[in-house]
């Protein structure tokens, strides 16, 4: 299951960003592609700088919202600006910093599947925040816990990708090892200035598998929404016995 990752290379960035070091960036390495690196200014966009299928999902949420894997809080202080009741959840201690310093009102740092003893009408998982599970054998887990975290009529809000575009040879044949893992399990680690942390897992997931297993723990699954790169906005319901 997820755990903390160490040292705090996303918390370190963010908050050197926020100290003014706008041209921040941090590497990301991976176990199915080249090294790459992404802008830390991406954690803080605004409104107008947001895609799509992210301001759909803002514009969907409702009642009391649990934004998890918050970052810098872009999507929370959208949500406060909009009167929405607001908890930021991220695990990063930088993350937890630097989203009260930009006065998120409601900031924890916490585990998602440790979280309990309260309950949401919507849960915010955007950026690929199913990727939490790691693997695809934590999705079981991932149902209970949100089932455990939602109030009656209560929604989660995710996004994610397919990334079988990913193993596409030339000739639009895809190679994959059908007796491996399933290809959406990657292996990540982040690269900031002279750190790098700890390798971690991350899920990207596939709208029919995520359908497969939202059925399976009595939930509805909507797509809400197409990205143009193989991404996509879904919505669970649990579904009234």
């Amino acid at each position: 299951m997820p755990h903390k990752i160490q040292p705090d290379i996303v918390g370190h960035a963010l908050l050197d960003y926020l100290s003014g070091n706008e041209n921040a960036k941090m590497d990301v390495f991976s176990d199915i592609s080249e090294p790459d690196e992404i802008s830390v200014k991406h954690f803080f966009r605004t409104w107008d700088e947001m895609p799509g299928l992210e301001k759909k999902a803002l514009e969907l949420c409702k009642g009391k919202v649990l934004d998890v894997g918050a970052a810098a809080g872009c999507h929370s202080l959208v949500l406060q600006e909009k009167g929405l009741q607001v908890k930021a959840l991220d695990i990063s201690a930088g993350a937890v910093d630097v989203m009260k310093k930009r006065s998120v009102k409601n900031v924890e740092q916490q585990d998602f599947f440790t979280l309990s003893d309260e309950k949401f009408d919507t849960l915010l998982m955007l950026m690929n925040g199913i990727g939490i599970c790691g693997r695809l054998e934590n999705l079981d887990k991932f149902f209970i816990q949100i089932r455990k975290l939602l109030n009656p009529g209560g929604q989660v809000l995710l996004d994610s990708s397919d990334i079988l575009f990913m193993f596409e040879e030339e000739d639009g044949s895809v190679m994959i090892d059908l007796n491996s893992n399933y290809y959406g399990e990657v292996q990540y680690q982040f690269g900031y200035k002279d750190q790098k942390s700890e390798a971690f897992d991350w899920l990207f997931v596939d709208f029919d598998l995520l359908n497969d297993y939202a059925q399976k723990h009595g939930f509805e699954c909507e797509l809400v929404m197409e990205g143009p790169h193989y991404d996509y906005l879904a919505r669970l319901i649990p579904v009234t016995p």
